[in-house]
């Protein structure tokens, strides 16, 4: 399947999307329930407000994605890889993931090297 320059109410349930390339999409407020992303790629796609329940992101790259608001429960993130996005409020067991970023950058072996 493919959707090229449109706009569509996605409405997708118990589907397998593996492997699959989302570029420069707008996916902002989309539902995915019981989905298989893994080995996806989302690259320069708006995902705010993205809501995923009961999903599958192992191996999932996105690079330079907006996920401001996003909401991902139950979801297998094994080797998902995140890049240059932005995670405005975006929380990890609702601990802000910038506020885990400091504290790892603070702590981690090597901090002083450049």
């Amino acid at each position: 399947m493919k959707l090229l320059r449109t706009k569509e109410i996605l409405d997708v349930d118990d589907t397998d999307l593996s492997a699959s390339t989302f570029n420069d999409s707008n996916l902002s407020g989309t539902t995915f329930n019981q989905i298989n992303f893994s080995g996806a790629s989302f690259n320069d796609s708006n995902m705010s407000g993205w809501s995923v329940n009961d999903v599958n992101l192992s191996g999932l790259v996105m690079n330079a994605v907006n996920m401001s608001g996003a909401v991902i429960k139950n979801a297998n993130l094994t080797g998902a890889q995140i890049n240059g996005s932005r995670l405005t409020g975006a929380t990890i067991d609702g601990i802000e993931i910038s506020e885990l970023l400091a504290v790892y950058k603070a702590n981690r072996p090597g901090k002083n090297e450049v």
